[in-house]
């Protein structure tokens, strides 16, 4: 186990975890973002190594076959991963970092990294989440149906979560985002160490 403690927000699509992700760092600015690596191109305002790592599909295949991925997805005939190296890079010199991705990416860091803390972001009801995909007016008919049905069956996969936080608001959310953070990094297995380094020490 590291020093820092690594983050995962989930949640299906129209839940708010953007916004939370985005609330929780401005009230812990010292948390730190994951970089994804992706194989689409690079829009004209974005920097490599700051928004993406971008490699060519030959890159990213090397990069599964030897194993460098703490989770990876196809989007859009796209690939993007999460790269273990710098994730625990940053872990082990006691940063806290987080993530924003959904159930399967989820999945496949809690997977390889089991002290990972997960946290699921529910909205209040289904209605709700219809309500706000509606809301936004960016899908069709077609896309709209395709949306809940996989956010209904996303939801079924609750059990996965260490946490679940309904977000009937956001800021009152993302306070509970916080809250379980700061204790999760009270707990005993988290700070043990630290505890026996001082009694080893004791004179």
């Amino acid at each position: 186990m590291y020093d820092g403690l690594l983050i995962v927000l989930s949640g299906p699509s129209g839940a708010g975890k953007g916004t939370i992700h985005d609330k929780v760092l401005k009230i812990l600015p010292n948390i730190k973002k994951s970089i994804s690596v992706t194989t689409r191109k690079k829009r004209i305002n974005e920097i490599e190594g700051v928004h993406y790592y971008f490699k060519t599909e030959e890159e990213y295949s090397q990069m599964i076959a030897d194993g460098e991925f703490l989770e990876t997805a196809s989007v859009y005939c796209h690939n993007y991963g999460t790269p273990k190296a710098p994730v625990f890079e940053m872990l082990k010199n006691g940063n806290d970092v987080i993530f924003e991705i959904d159930n399967f990416g989820s999945r496949q860091i809690k997977k390889k990294y089991p002290d990972a803390l997960t946290i699921y972001i529910m909205p209040p009801s289904f209605k709700e989440l219809e309500s706000r995909l509606i809301a936004r007016g960016t899908e069709s008919a077609d896309s709209l149906a395709t949306r809940l049905g996989n956010a209904k069956r996303e939801l079924s996969e609750y059990n996965d979560f260490d946490y679940i936080v309904f977000n009937d608001d956001a800021d009152v959310a993302a306070e509970k985002v916080v809250a379980i953070i700061r204790a999760e990094k009270c707990r005993m297995n988290r700070n043990e160490h630290i505890i026996k380094g001082m009694l080893e020490n004791k004179k």
